[in-house]
């Protein structure tokens, strides 16, 4: 638009949830990286860290302030994710953070069989390490869950962001699908031995997505999956240690998406993975082990805005999407021509 001279501008950036919460709560991300071999049971707040999509923010410790209602059910944020979506963590339909109510499935194996190192995987491959073409039960369970209850919210679930399942081995270890003596994947060296946790997934075969991402294996059908190790130690959970003083304690046994390693002893050998204690901290189980819970994880879309809630469990974030308006007019100015 011209007139006399003088042109208009129109300056427009893309919509940020991340953003908006940020400074909804006004938070402050902490500086420095938290001490990960010890559990954190106050409201620590929140810190930076790197994803595979760029800066990621994370809750840590007793937070109530990360609260969301979303298609029906509670969720808890997990962090900001490089790419502006918000990852969050199933809560159920109230608010209860501990119980049954926390789970949408009670006692499911991972996968039916742990006699193969694969067997490890969300999905897996026969006799390859980074295989993608068999489904997990797990998997099953969690897109039927889907199809069933966020099939239409669909438009306000990220289909960039994935969920890594790392399956890279820690150092000292090499892969086979049936070794003649314990092997150890990469999570376990950096949570068990170093506690050294990341957000980055090294194997793009290991960060599942669906085809419309422009990063990962493009294999999930829909887009959900299960929290990591990693974000779990990030969040303020620890190997081995209790702690009943985070947001993600729950008194219930959940599966996390990361390998632990496949165990050889002289009666049995069992694939395992990472998971969540009763008790709040991280320990590992064999993939047919029929105790764990089903707790699901799914990214909310950049493109939505909150209607209501200040993120407390007694007025959690309500969202509602822009429709249309991708964009929002963030400043306008007049430059002068000459």
């Amino acid at each position: 638009m011209t007139k006399k001279g003088t042109k208009c501008y129109l300056y427009f950036d893309k919509y940020s949830l991340a953003k908006e919460i940020l400074d909804k709560l006004g938070l402050v991300v902490n500086e420095g990286t938290p001490d990960f071999s010890k559990t954190a049971t106050t409201d620590e707040g929140v810190y930076k860290s790197q994803d595979d999509w760029g800066d990621s923010y994370y809750f840590r410790g007793a937070v109530n302030n990360n609260w969301l209602k979303f298609a029906g059910f509670y969720w808890r944020i997990i962090r900001i994710n490089g790419d502006g979506s918000i990852r969050v963590i199933y809560n159920g339909t109230s608010t209860e953070t501990t119980g049954d109510s926390t789970v949408i499935e009670s006692s499911k194996i991972f996968n039916s069989n742990s006699n193969r190192s694969e067997y490890v995987g969300y999905m897996y491959a026969t006799n390859q390490q980074h295989g993608n073409t068999t489904d997990s039960l797990i998997k099953d369970v969690l897109d039927n869950w889907y199809n069933s209850n966020l099939a239409s919210y669909a438009d306000k679930i990220s289909i960039e962001a994935g969920f890594c399942g790392d399956r890279e081995m820690a150092s000292g270890s090499s892969w086979s699908s049936e070794p003649s003596s314990t092997i150890y994947y990469a999570a376990y060296g950096r949570l068990s031995d170093n506690k050294t946790p990341t957000l980055k997934c090294s194997n793009s075969s290991d960060l599942y997505t669906v085809s419309g991402s422009s990063k990962g294996n493009k294999k999930l059908n829909n887009p959900i999956g299960l929290i990591s190790a990693d974000e779990i130690s990030m969040a303020g959970g620890a190997y081995n240690i209790s702690n009943t003083n985070y947001y993600l304690y729950s008194n219930k046994y959940y599966w996390t998406m990361s390998p632990y390693y496949f165990d050889v002893d002289r009666n049995s050998n069992y694939a395992r993975v990472f998971i969540v204690n009763a008790n709040g901290g991280l320990y590992y189980s064999h993939v047919d082990w029929a105790a764990p819970n089903i707790r699901p994880v799914i990214n909310i879309e950049s493109n939505v805005i909150i209607s209501s809630g200040n993120g407390t469990s007694s007025n959690p974030f309500v969202l509602k999407s822009l429709g249309s308006f991708f964009f929002f007019l963030k400043f306008m100015h007049l430059v002068k021509t000459k």
